[in-house]
């Protein structure tokens, strides 16, 4: 059933091999039970971080029956901490992307190459959960870089873990990659058949994985193509929308979040139709509420008494029916 996915997925990281289950907290679930159940699992203590929802990764290690051994402290950790830990019980050394916040100033953690010699060096396997996967490199946008599957890839860890919507921007899934030896016993775990994706997500993910093998995830994927826009185009496609609500609204400059569980404090400079609410009883909770009633639904953004619609985030087959729905609001 994954045969052709996979395959995209080696072919776009440039690992060994692949396994998609249905979800990454799930992947690394899976991979750590099947590799470290009853044995020691060594991780930075700044990296036992909660991954949204409630989730945290300490509580998703002792699930597969592993040994959470903390090393370092909340904001350095260094090679040495991660060797003076190692046992004849450890099973894996993991690193874990902060995906959803950052910790600045007085910080330290190794290179992943320096985990990797480490583990070579003992024979210990290295993993590391990236969070989002994703496969373009952010920097080409002014936004700070993002780990990518083939860097790890690269770096020699020997299993990685990431999502396969956020900033992959694929179906909900979580995909493993990494040497063969420790994939192929993954997939034989009887848990994989409890948490695999199932049949019509894997075929949204094949679809998505084919507009990266071809070239064209920029103009294809949406949150791509959202992260891409430049601000010409973007101030353009708001002006037609005013033009067509008249005084009703304005334009303003803004900023784009963009969140998903990556790219903590990033923005992106952008243009927004403004909706004054003051004719409203209830203001601006009000309007809100009439625009998300809509169907389809228009969902914007509540500042100073204003609804601010982000163009960045309205598709661009979506005008029509944006400049319709406030329209009918509005009147």
């Amino acid at each position: 059933r994954q045969t052709h996915v996979t395959e995209l997925i080696c072919q776009l990281t440039g690992a060994e091999k692949a396994l998609v289950v249905n979800n990454n907290a799930s992947a690394v679930l899976l991979a750590l039970s099947a590799i470290a159940h009853g044995k020691e699992v060594i991780i930075s203590r700044g990296e036992a971080v909660e991954i949204g929802g409630g989730f945290r990764i300490p509580d998703v290690l002792r699930q597969s029956g592993a040994d959470l051994i903390e090393v370092g402290t909340t904001n350095r950790t260094y090679i040495n901490d991660y060797r003076n830990a190692v046992t004849e019980r450890t099973a894996a050394i993991l690193s874990v992307h902060s995906s959803n916040f950052k910790v600045v100033g007085f910080t330290h953690l190794p290179k992943l190459r320096d985990l990797v010699e480490l583990g070579n060096s003992v024979g210990i396997p290295v993993i590391h959960d990236l969070g989002s996967g994703c496969l373009i490199d952010t920097l080409q946008f002014g936004l700070s870089h993002e780990p990518m599957p083939q860097e790890s890839i690269r770096a020699g860890v020997d299993m990685g873990f990431f999502s396969g919507d956020k900033l992959l921007g694929g179906p909900q899934s979580g995909i493993i990659i990494g040497k063969t030896r420790y994939v192929s016993d993954i997939a034989r775990h009887p848990l994989a058949r409890a948490i695999r994706i199932d049949k019509l997500n894997l075929a949204a993910l094949n679809e998505t994985l084919l507009h990266y093998i071809r070239g064209e995830a920029l103009d294809k994927v949406p949150v791509w193509s959202m992260i891409a826009a430049s601000r010409d185009i973007l101030k353009a496609r708001v002006q037609k929308w005013k033009n067509g609500l008249g005084n009703l609204t304005s334009i303003e400059e803004s900023v784009s979040t963009i969140g998903g569980g990556s790219l903590p404090d990033q923005t992106l400079p952008s243009w927004v139709l403004a909706i004054d609410s003051k004719g409203f009883a209830g203001r601006g909770n009000e309007l809100a509420r009439r625009l998300r009633l809509l169907r389809p639904a228009i969902i914007g953004r509540i500042e100073n008494e204003k609804i601010l619609i982000d163009s960045r985030t309205v598709l661009p087959g979506q005008d029509v029916q944006l400049v319709d729905g406030v329209m009918k609001v509005l009147n």
